[in-house]
């Protein structure tokens, strides 16, 4: 999430008319539909006060509790090397579901589109910051948020969760609840082997008009609880 960070990422997008999060081949369309039919069983809270979040870094899950019971158990795209999802005790202290990032997103002009940083963007293009939907803030410019979530680290630092499960997790948390991120969970060792979604990185990207809109910020399925 830092700004160093997104300046790699610019230098490697500068010259793409398109970049997108994922590969833009086609020919992981069955893979695509499978990720986009992943989900994970989801308990309302009786308390909404007892529920607290805990993450595994050496696991990458993200495991919501009341109490001993499981909320939900699901799995989340970690920092990679060099831009680390940061651990300790935490505190969410923003949710916001059409959230968008300030430094980074998507220059525009007509038809065509490019994945950069808002001060690299060519002159005069129009921009728009990358759709973070279902936004959770739990440390300044660190947060919980929709995205292609991967089978190893990858953001810049925040944590990745799929898109079926961000609106769950907004639903279960809210401003005050607890974050404890470490490198392992006690849960590890009893949810901690869930079902996969297919790793995104081979599977094809949304068109550039799915993150200039508000589509990708509804782009899940109706959530369902137990």
């Amino acid at each position: 999430m830092n700004l160093k960070s997104y300046l790699i990422l610019a230098a490697a997008v500068s010259t793409a008319v398109v970049l997108p999060s994922c590969s833009n081949s086609s020919s992981s369309g069955g893979g695509l539909a499978t990720y986009q039919a992943y989900d994970r069983p989801t308990k309302i809270p009786s308390n909404p006060n007892s529920v607290k979040v805990k993450v595994s870094l050496s696991k990458q899950r993200v495991y919501v509790t009341e109490g001993s019971e499981i909320l939900l158990a699901m799995p989340v795209s970690i920092g990679a090397p060099g831009s680390s999802t940061p651990a300790g005790n935490f505190t969410i202290f923003k949710k916001e579901h059409k959230h968008r990032a300030n430094t980074h997103g998507y220059a525009f002009s007509g038809n065509q589109v490019k994945q950069t940083l808002l001060a690299k963007r060519p002159s005069g293009w129009s921009f728009k910051g990358t759709p973070m939907p279902y936004w959770c803030e739990f440390k300044a410019n660190y947060g919980f948020h929709t995205g292609w979530v991967k089978h190893h680290p990858c953001t810049h630092g925040c944590i990745r969760m799929h898109e079926n499960l961000s609106p769950k997790f907004f639903r279960l948390v809210k401003v005050g609840t607890p974050v404890n991120i470490a490198y392992s969970q006690p849960e590890d060792a009893t949810v901690g082997n869930i079902p996969l979604p297919p790793d995104s990185g081979p599977l094809p990207d949304y068109a550039g008009s799915m993150y200039l809109s508000d589509g990708y910020f509804t782009q899940h399925k109706t959530p369902k609880f137990d």
